[in-house]
């Protein structure tokens, strides 16, 4: 278990709910308010992957003192003001760990140490900025890992021992020592790193896509369904267990479908929305039919993606979330472009469209944290483009490549993808070309094969129209992209 690792000075207790910082977050949505410190990070040069889990985690109490980096943040945001001001407890109470000798190894585990011991007094917050390699306190100079350099490389190149030193720390291990010996039932802190898990993925996908993290993921998931089977310590803990696996198995499954390997996305989802009905859990079976329809749009299989959208909607209604159902009338609205319905399909627009002017609220799920007024422009611009409306594909496109937050480098080269073909195609080859430029420029940073198939796409358009400006230049660079795979 998780306390195994660590030697507490504080009795284990009920976290004591975060009231002042509650109350600084004011009218402010979880959601919207981790926006705010992203943007603040930014301001000062810091970086967090603040979201709406985290927020709702210090509210609680769960995060009792806030590791460096979102001290400097929360600081900044709130000039004048000390930790204690923000309601948070002096760091000497929480951490309370003596360091590890350097020869001494931990002890043998279902997680990564690292990943359990953020849910123990004393340890490591979860967000902390401290080097994932290291296990004595010296971290305050180490920057956050999951922007360090090491990272990028790792998942831009996609080498298998690399990636895999990479997402060990972040992603559920099975101990090879214990394989062949019942697993002990799992606790919090085992459902913590289920959890933990699943965001870390999501958030390295909305950095660098999918191609460099896909196999490397597969494992936590296998990890996730060993503690199932191992049971559970109490029910709560099992619900989140289930829970945590099924969104583990739809993230793995969207890594599978933004790489380009549908069957094997059909499966993890299909997976998830087993665990879902067998749980009876409305937000699970929700999203494993939202990525459903997603799934089968792309794979042209218009009717099934319409039918997966309304079974969603059925069950999404009863979560309260107007954001939600509007991503839902979206997906409807994608299957009925691909069966060439355009009255369906403008319908269908209109409803997400009037949800999603009704805000944000709390019931809204975390892993929506992606669809903001850009996802809802980038989607719409698909919709658009699959019915041969090039010149309002393109509009939607370009806006929706302008309100991305710069977080979601993914979803920028995405959106700008989709851009350059619907100019393409719409007979704008210079506007094309200078588009698919830019996108080159972000597979710097981005593997994707979704987005390299797009562009070749938008290169085959152009090739006609090597003589229109930049395009030869376009062209020329493209060809010397490696292929995906």
């Amino acid at each position: 278990m998780a306390s195994s690792t660590v030697t507490s000075s504080q009795p284990d207790r009920p976290p004591r709910p975060n009231v002042a910082f509650r109350q600084l977050r004011g009218r402010h949505s979880p959601a919207e308010f981790a926006a705010l410190v992203r943007r603040a990070a930014r301001e000062i040069g810091e970086r967090v992957s603040c979201d709406a889990r985290y927020v709702g985690r210090v509210e609680a109490g769960e995060i009792r003192c806030p590791n460096y980096a979102y001290e400097r943040v929360f600081l900044h945001m709130f000039p004048g003001r000390t930790l204690a001001d923000l309601g948070f407890a002096p760091r000497s109470s929480v951490r309370g760990r003596a360091a590890r000798p350097a020869g001494d190894a931990p002890p043998s585990s279902i997680m990564s140490p690292v990943f359990v011991t953020g849910e123990t007094p004393g340890a490591f917050e979860p967000y902390d900025t401290q080097d994932p390699y290291d296990t004595h306190e010296h971290h305050q100079n180490h920057e956050n890992h999951e922007e360090s350099d090491v990272l990028r490389r790792a998942f831009m190149t996609g080498g298998g021992a690399t990636v895999a030193a990479a997402l060990g720390p972040f992603g559920l291990t099975i101990d090879a020592a214990a394989a062949d010996r019942p697993l002990r039932r799992a606790g919090s802190g085992e459902a913590a790193a289920l959890e933990e898990a699943v965001r870390r993925i999501r958030l390295l996908d909305d950095r660098h896509g999918a191609d460099g993290l896909y196999r490397r993921a597969a494992a936590p998931l296998r990890a996730a369904y060993e503690l199932l089977d191992a049971g559970a310590t109490r029910q709560t803990t099992a619900d989140r267990l289930h829970s945590g696996a099924g969104e583990l198995a739809i993230s793995v499954g969207w890594l599978a479908h933004d790489s380009g390997r549908f069957d094997d996305a059909r499966s993890h989802y299909a997976e998830a929305l087993a665990t879902a009905r067998m749980t009876g859990d409305p937000g699970l079976e929700a999203h494993a039919f939202c990525n459903t329809a997603f799934l089968a749009r792309d794979a042209g299989r218009p009717r099934e993606a319409v039918r997966a959208a309304q079974a969603a909607q059925r069950v999404g209604r009863e979560l309260g979330s107007a954001r939600l159902m509007s991503l839902l009338a979206l997906r409807e609205a994608g299957g009925w472009a691909g069966l060439a319905d355009r009255t369906g399909c403008e319908r269908a627009l209109a409803r997400a469209q009037a949800l999603f002017e009704r805000g944000r609220s709390d019931d809204d799920p975390e892993w929506m944290s992606f669809y903001g007024e850009a996802e809802l422009e980038g989607l719409e611009a698909q919709c658009w483009s699959t019915l041969g409306d090039w010149p309002r594909a393109a509009r939607h496109a370009r806006r929706a490549a302008q309100l991305q937050d710069p977080h979601f480098t993914r979803n920028i080269a995405l959106y700008t993808a989709e851009l350059a073909d619907d100019l393409a195609r719409g007979g704008h080859p210079d506007e094309a070309a200078l588009a698919g430029m830019r996108v080159l420029d972000l597979l710097g940073q981005v593997q994707s094969s979704r987005i390299q198939t797009m562009l070749a796409a938008t290169a085959r358009v152009l090739l006609p129209h090597r003589q229109a400006s930049g395009v030869s230049e376009f062209l020329e660079r493209h060809a010397t992209l490696p292929r995906a795979v």
